[in-house]
């Protein structure tokens, strides 16, 4: 997938491979430490298990260097978008655009037809970010340490 604008291999979005773990493990650390004043707790992208969603084919990202990615995994009903985390100095130049894009795209070529995620309810940003790319609020549930809002968008 590409974007026009946004020059050459920074725009392709691939499958990340074994190599590519220590950038993913740095672009969410990156995206995700400023939250942990805020909310209380490390947020759950920085204690994922990244080598193995890399080697499940999990994990998809952008740039050289890496600049941004996503962690989806596939249901019988739905693709859940389990995280999306833009390198803070690319914040405003389309990535994070670019990566919900290709999370439908995706969606559409697995079949499905509704994206899920859930956000923390003090991640104040991504609750304004999400409606905003055709995404409705499902509920609002506390999971141990996390307050979190539930989304989904339907693609039909």
């Amino acid at each position: 997938m590409t974007d026009k604008g946004t020059g050459g291999d920074t725009a392709r979005i691939r499958p990340a491979v074994a190599a590519d773990v220590p950038a993913v493990a740095a672009v969410t650390d990156a995206a995700y430490r400023h939250y942990i004043e805020r909310i209380g707790v490390v947020p759950q992208p920085m204690e994922a298990d990244h080598a193995s969603d890399v080697a499940a084919g999990k994990v998809f990202v952008t740039g050289e260097p890496v600049v941004g990615l996503v962690v989806v995994e596939a249901f019988a009903d739905h693709l859940f978008l389990d995280s999306i985390a833009v390198r803070p100095a690319a914040h405003g130049t389309g990535v994070g655009r670019r990566l919900l894009r290709f999370v439908d795209a995706r969606a559409r070529e697995l079949g499905l037809d509704e994206v899920r995620l859930y956000t923390n309810a003090l991640m104040w940003e991504n609750r304004k970010i999400y409606p905003k790319y055709g995404y409705e609020v499902v509920e609002r549930r506390v999971d141990g340490p996390y307050d979190r809002i539930h989304y989904r968008k339907r693609l039909n």
